[in-house]
């Protein structure tokens, strides 16, 4: 364990209005029916839940299509229904996104639909993300630049990415009208301009609602938990735990990193069911922690608010900010983040 400040890590959000600022709505919320749930996502109740399955070999799965998904920074949000989406025109959501970027950069001008733009948008899908034969297959954007004065077969740039998914989110697609897809889940990686400017178009175009998602140091201390219980090779990173401290003049972080075979351990010892983890194990996994941590350098985490979590299989902030770090993994953290897409757009 070490202790210190970890600088450059970004503030708690105060509240979601402020996100809801970053990504403007259209000042209505879907035409979607309010959504409740009576059971936790993965089958049980609130207080527990089943670990995602172990990685399984899929026949039509290529880990190429989604590695490109790795190692960056994803900015989450949650999305209400989208509202007469279809998979079949990705080309023309394409065409037209491309030409209400241009209107927005020109600010409002009209652009003719199909005329080259500097800015190039790709919408695609990615059936591979799915939990479920019942899921929408996610729905993948990218823009891409080129120079003006560059020839028109030089290499074009990408400059920002945002992709819809659902996995697992079958209690929410059974309560939707038929003319609604269930995407509850938005991850952006680039600037946030061009984040406003998507999501704007979507929004109009679909009436579908975005906010900024997210992740309370309750939830961050499951994903510490499950992430820890999941296997990987002997040469994983360690697993690191960020404290925020309150009520100091000055931001003060503590940074609190275990060993990954240690974790493990510790949770093998605590987890009394295999595939299944329940809240009493998440805090007595946590208190262990801390109680380690109090033992060496006298500080009750439990006066701290907890941030960050960093493991082999990925790392969270409370802003909302996630990396995947792991492949096979890839769809059973993202069952988690639909999770608690769904519960706030309830």
């Amino acid at each position: 364990a070490r202790r210190g400040a970890a600088p450059g890590l970004a503030p708690a959000m105060e509240s979601a209005d402020g996100a809801v600022r970053t990504l403007p709505s259209i000042g209505r919320l879907s035409r979607g029916p309010t959504f409740g749930r009576a059971h936790g996502r993965f089958g049980l109740s609130p207080s527990g839940r089943l670990l995602p399955p172990a990685p399984r070999s899929q026949e039509n799965a290529d880990p190429q299509r989604t590695a490109f998904l790795l190692r960056k920074q994803w900015t989450l949000y949650s999305v209400t229904p989208l509202y007469r989406f279809s998979d079949a025109r990705l080309r023309d959501y394409a065409r037209l996104l491309s030409a209400f970027i241009a209107a927005e950069k020109q600010k409002g001008l009209a652009v003719e639909v199909g005329v080259e733009l500097d800015i190039k948008v790709s919408v695609s899908s990615l059936p591979d993300l799915k939990g479920s034969d019942q899921d929408q297959a996610a729905i993948l954007v990218q823009l891409s630049s080129r120079s003006a004065a560059s020839s028109k077969n030089s290499e074009e740039k990408l400059i920002w990415s945002g992709w819809f998914c659902c996995v697992s989110g079958d209690d929410l697609s059974e309560n939707v009208p038929e003319d609604f897809t269930c995407l509850p889940l938005f991850l952006a990686n680039g600037g946030e301009s061009y984040t406003s400017i998507v999501g704007s178009w979507f929004q109009k175009t679909f009436d579908c609602c975005f906010r900024r998602l997210a992740i309370s140091p309750l939830n961050l201390s499951w994903m510490a938990a499950m992430w820890t219980g999941c296997k990987v090779d002997k040469t994983a990173s360690a697993m690191e735990l960020v404290f925020s401290v309150p009520c100091l003049p000055q931001p003060l972080n503590i940074s609190y990193a275990i060993h990954p075979e240690d974790a493990k351990a510790l949770w093998d010892t605590v987890q009394k069911t295999p595939g299944e983890i329940t809240q009493e194990e998440v805090d007595v996994f946590m208190d262990c922690l801390y109680s380690h941590f109090h033992r060496h350098f006298k500080i009750h985490l439990s006066a701290t608010k907890l941030v960050k979590v960093s493991t082999a299989i990925a790392s969270a902030h409370c802003d909302g900010i996630i990396k995947f770090l792991q492949s096979q993994y890839l769809t059973g953290v993202l069952m988690l983040l639909t999770e608690l897409a769904i519960s706030q757009i309830q």
